[in-house]
């Protein structure tokens, strides 16, 4: 169903059905990363053998630079094509995710299956963060991405911690996949069953607030590309904390419960760990959104880099389950203050005419940060140790907040002096 252009408001109260609706969506997708968290790092070693942490990480590289990718073009496709078809095939392209895990026979196969999870990850959350930024409007942008981002690592929190009591009691396969079986199944339902076409918002906007500042709608994509990577202070900034954030991501993915099966932790305790980072992520954001709204997007951005290159550091130099727990929770407090105020970052500054695009263009350079993340984490804790490799995360981590500190302007329309939409 889409609505006609009569029938359509901007406004969380306004849009608070299907808004409601794409959180619960989005919940469903963060569960097929979940799924993942805490089992298949330690399928790697003990089912498959792979004791060199580079070739164990392939699978966190290969789903992160499809996941890059896709998200580059799934805006234009949401642009082109609207919003609903693509995420109903991302679901499509995620049903047979799960049954690759079960049944692979080889490395290669979990290889593949993260392929599709990336192609399934790109579409599906790309899309339900396009059309939250859509219904909402600008006046509570950062509110809404908060709750998007709340919802989908809530999930991942809940899954990974699941699957790890149920690897501990069953076995790392299959029941733990169990799960990815559902999530698939309901999302690609409710997908196509109840979900509406937002495109027709974007469009509204776009018309009520006029060109952009320089009167050349519509942007060429090489434009909008070296914008967002480049040219544009604010635009620029965002995209590469956003990858430096899931740098540390793929480093708590795919190198933390290894780290911790080697201090001597459980698998129930390595899910309860793997599960707290995305708990507090996820919660917080519901606070942060909201408080990016009122104080505006940098300091939260600034502060949110530096907590989390505490919390790795602190990660690295302990040694016991509550202090990883409690050094955890600081990394998921940090990227709580980060998450959703980079994308309302982006939907600050892009025109509601290729918003769409740049918010791609910031999800490539985002989770490039997996693949990157996986590389340099692997190859440092191949060469010399796993302790090596995290510390060196949490000095990325830190210069990235240094980058925002000297390079980015505040976006926020209510908080900025220098504030410079496009």
């Amino acid at each position: 169903m889409t609505l006609t252009g009569s029938d359509r408001q901007l406004g969380l109260r306004e849009n608070v059905a299907q808004f409601s609706l794409l959180v619960g969506v989005n919940a469903l997708v963060g569960g097929m990363i979940g799924q993942e968290r805490t089992v298949l790092p330690l399928l790697a070693q003990q089912e498959f053998g792979l004791t060199a942490l580079t070739s164990s990480l392939t699978f966190i590289a290969a789903f992160g630079l499809v996941k890059a990718m896709t998200n580059f073009v799934a805006g234009s496709l949401c642009d082109r094509y609207g919003r609903k078809p693509i995420l109903v095939a991302g679901w499509i392209i995620g049903l047979p995710i799960p049954l690759l895990l079960i049944w692979a026979p080889s490395w290669g196969w979990v290889i593949f299956a993260n392929v599709l999870l990336g192609l399934n990850q790109g579409l599906t959350w790309s899309t339900t963060v396009i059309m939250k930024i859509d219904l909402v409007g600008p006046k509570r942008r950062g509110f809404a991405m908060g709750l998007n981002e709340a919802a989908g690592y809530g999930a991942v929190a809940a899954t990974a911690l699941a699957t790890g009591y149920i690897a501990q009691r069953w076995g790392l396969r299959p029941v733990p996949f169990f799960l990815g079986i559902a999530f698939a199944g309901l999302g690609l339902g409710l997908s196509v069953l109840f979900v509406e076409e937002t495109r027709g918002h974007a469009q509204d906007e776009a018309g009520a607030r006029g060109p952009d500042s320089e009167g050349s709608l519509p942007r060429s994509g090489v434009e909008i590309f070296t914008l967002t990577s480049f040219g544009e202070k604010a635009l620029s900034s965002a995209s590469q904390a956003g990858m430096i954030n899931n740098l540390n991501d793929g480093l708590a993915w795919g190198l933390f419960p290894l780290f911790f099966l080697d201090g001597g932790l459980s698998i129930g305790q390595i899910g309860v760990l793997a599960a707290l980072y995305p708990a507090v992520w996820g919660l917080g954001q519901i606070y942060a959104g909201g408080l990016s709204d009122r104080v505006g997007r940098k300091p939260l951005i600034v502060s949110g880099m530096f907590t989390q290159a505490i919390a790795i550091a602190w990660i690295a130099a302990s040694s016991n389950f509550w202090a990883w727990a409690i050094g955890a929770a600081a990394l998921g407090a940090g990227t709580a203050l980060v998450y959703p105020t980079l994308l309302a970052t982006i939907g600050d500054v892009a025109h509601p005419s290729w918003r769409a695009r740049a918010i791609g263009i910031y999800r490539l350079w985002r989770d490039a940060g997996f693949a990157f993340g996986a590389l340099l984490a692997g190859l440092l804790a191949d060469f010399i140790s796993l302790e090596v490799a995290i510390y060196a995360v949490a000095l990325l981590t830190a210069l990235s907040g240094l980058v925002v500190v000297l390079r980015m302007y505040e976006t926020h329309p209510k908080s900025a002096r220098d504030n410079r939409p496009l």
